[in-house]
């Protein structure tokens, strides 16, 4: 008989429930189950792993929690599979009854949701090959070092308002093909040289450069060598050859190096999103207003939510509004961001069918007066929806 270990993980220990099979009345179980508690030590894993589950259930915790445990488990030969926060909420509550929230609550109810959903694959989120995971690890990096540049580069700014006023607000920038950190923070750390600001500083009105200027200036520098480190890394990955459909329809799309990474990580690989026979999944249903039937474009609407840019409504009463939730949340960022620089500018506007469409979506919109963040994310989700066209074309033609 299988047994099924249910996992719920903390920052530094986990509580977990071994079942074999499900209980008859799981809200009586959970008084009576003997749970265990591992820390997250050589002692808490070899505990754990002294159960000898043959599988192992997790909700998604963030790769820093969850990751020792699931390789752990992995390496001894143990099946682990994932569920998603909101599928768990909902199963716990409505299926099994269970008392409020707590860590041994969710670990018996990930034991119990395996063993009712164990052959239904869609229900577990997709556990991604090894360099899929390390794409992911790598853009989620480089998104951290950008939230962590920023508030230094203001304290520099700020500091300099009084000590070097000429550069204060100068925006300095690496070169996308080079490996020097960008010229200014380089000068200020004294770890480039520059005539320009050598002259400009001998005749400043500032009060003089601080040492607290220069640490400031670098530790920019080594947070952007650690960017090119990564952006060389990610650059190497993406020319694997599962990639190279995916990366000639970005080209069209005029995403960036970051957003095509970003991309690559949440939608790889494209089947996960189809039906068994590689096709998009597409449903005809009555509509609830019109009574008519109406399709439903599942795999898209499944593709769209990865990335963030879904829209679900919200009606109560007379009020009916639509908003976008769940999803990625940098790759919706990412996603407003491509289109407030690449679509917007006419001088940055892509020179092809997708930007001719996408730019006359925009321009429509903004002329029609609506609000301009609402009218990039509409764009953006327009944007996704031929993507997910294009991709499956392209890997229908590949194949």
């Amino acid at each position: 008989m299988i047994k099924v270990l249910g996992l719920d993980v903390s920052k530094s220990s986990i509580s977990a429930c071994l079942l074999e099979t499900k209980p008859d009345s799981p809200r009586q179980f959970y008084y009576e189950c003997p749970f265990y508690r591992f820390s997250a030590n050589s002692a808490g894993i070899k505990a754990l792993l002294a159960l000898n589950a043959d599988v192992a259930i997790m909700e998604p915790t963030g790769t820093n929690y969850s990751r020792l445990w699931g390789t752990h488990l992995a390496r001894a030969g143990v099946e682990v599979r994932l569920v998603g926060h909101k599928e768990l909420k909902n199963y716990r509550a409505h299926h099994l009854a269970l008392p409020d929230k707590d860590d041994d609550a969710d670990s018996l109810a990930l034991a119990c949701y395996y063993l009712d959903y164990c052959n239904d694959k869609k229900r577990f989120v997709q556990i991604r090959d090894r360099k899929i995971v390390r794409v992911r690890e790598l853009v989620l990096r480089l998104a951290h070092l950008n939230r962590v540049q920023n508030p230094i580069i203001n304290r520099l700014r700020q500091d300099l308002a009084w000590q070097f006023p000429e550069v204060a607000h100068v925006k300095s920038k690496r070169r996308l093909d080079g490996d020097e950190v960008p010229l200014l923070w380089g000068w200020l750390a004294e770890e480039r040289k520059a005539k320009r600001y050598d002259l400009l500083y001998k005749d400043s009105a500032g009060l003089g450069i601080t040492s607290t200027v220069r640490f400031h200036a670098k530790r920019l520098c080594d947070l952007q060598r650690e960017e090119i480190i990564i952006e060389r890394e990610l650059a190497q990955l993406l020319t694997d050859d599962r990639f190279q459909p995916y990366v000639e329809v970005f080209h069209r799309f005029g995403f960036g190096d970051r957003l095509k990474a970003v991309l690559i990580s949440q939608i790889y690989p494209l089947s996960g999103f189809l039906d068994e026979d590689g096709n998009p999944e597409v449903c005809i249903r009555q509509g609830r207003n019109s009574k008519k039937p109406t399709k439903r474009h599942l795999s898209l609407r499944r593709f769209q939510k990865a990335l963030g840019v879904a829209p679900s409504l919200e009606a109560s009463g007379d009020k009916r509004k639509t908003k976008v939730v769940g999803g990625s949340d940098l790759c919706r960022l990412s996603l407003w961001q491509w289109v407030y620089t690449r679509l917007e500018p006419k001088r940055s506007r892509l020179k092809n069918e997708i930007g001719e469409f996408l730019g006359e979506k925009l321009v429509a919109e903004k002329e029609a007066g609506r609000p301009i963040k609402l009218v990039r994310m509409k764009i953006a989700g327009i944007g996704t929806r031929l993507l997910f066209r294009e991709l499956v074309k392209e890997l229908t033609n590949d194949q």
